[in-house]
């Protein structure tokens, strides 16, 4: 959930601008709520994904880029905020990292990444239109055998209490629908709250074949039984969804 305040009047203005909202996300790493996005990444694509060629599409201040290096792979995060870029430079010097004006990835070549990696940038799209877009690029740089890999919130995070996340000031969240606005707050920052965009599995799941996209997994993470850690719903229900995703053309050829 790389992402900053946002007020329901700005219809979706970019938070990544907001020089505080940068400086509070470079500090984060994948403790609490944020372990179970990235637990099971290292052997989802080890089964999935052949190629050391990544892009890592929104990557904010760069932990995911990070992540994805020390997996092995020859990494490029891509961010349209000049100052998550920034941190994000600061923190990996020898990291390539690049600025896409308005998400646009028209400056990379055509199937040049064995991975896409997308963690959390489509629950900031205001419409289907956008978020159809957005995978439409993924598709487009995607090499032969690559794969797409998309981490999004569930709907349910917006309804329940977590470790690292509270929704308790947010009842209005429970009659969302698709396309409206929802807030959450980290623990550590409850004056501040988050403001997203509410879309479905069905939501995305439309937008995957729309763009050309064929889904090939989806995990529902968990906490492992025997976690110490003061879990509050995590247990009980997944605050992530990741995809795994092919070409529907290569898949049609196979």
């Amino acid at each position: 959930m790389k992402r900053g305040r946002r007020s329901a009047a700005s219809g979706g203005s970019n938070p990544y601008t907001d020089n505080d909202v940068a400086d509070f996300y470079s500090g984060l790493d994948y403790a609490g709520t944020y372990h179970l996005a990235v637990r099971d990444l290292p052997d989802i694509i080890a089964r999935q994904v052949t190629g050391r060629f990544a892009l890592d599409f929104a990557c904010g201040a760069g932990r995911s880029t990070r992540f994805l290096t020390s997996l092995g792979f020859q990494a490029v995060g891509v961010d349209m905020s000049r100052r998550m870029l920034a941190h994000a430079r600061r923190k990996d010097p020898t990291g390539r990292y690049a600025l896409i004006p308005n998400g646009d990835l028209s400056s990379l070549a055509d199937r040049a990444f064995d991975l896409v990696h997308s963690a959390f940038p489509l629950g900031n799209a205001t419409s289907r239109e956008r978020i159809r877009s957005i995978l439409a690029q993924f598709k487009r740089v995607l090499a032969p055998g690559g794969r797409v890999i998309v981490i999004e919130a569930t709907d349910a995070l917006y309804r329940h209490e977590w470790l690292s996340f509270s929704t308790a000031a947010y009842s209005e969240n429970a009659r969302a629908t698709s396309g409206d606005l929802v807030r959450i707050a980290f623990r550590e920052r409850m004056d501040q709250p988050v403001v997203d965009v509410l879309w479905t599995d069905a939501d995305y799941r439309q937008c995957f074949k729309a763009a050309g996209l064929t889904l090939l997994e989806t995990h529902l993470p968990l906490v492992d039984e025997g976690n110490p850690q003061p879990w509050i719903s995590e247990r009980e229900v997944a605050p992530w969804v990741i995809y795994v995703l092919a070409s529907t053309d290569e898949i049609a050829s196979t």
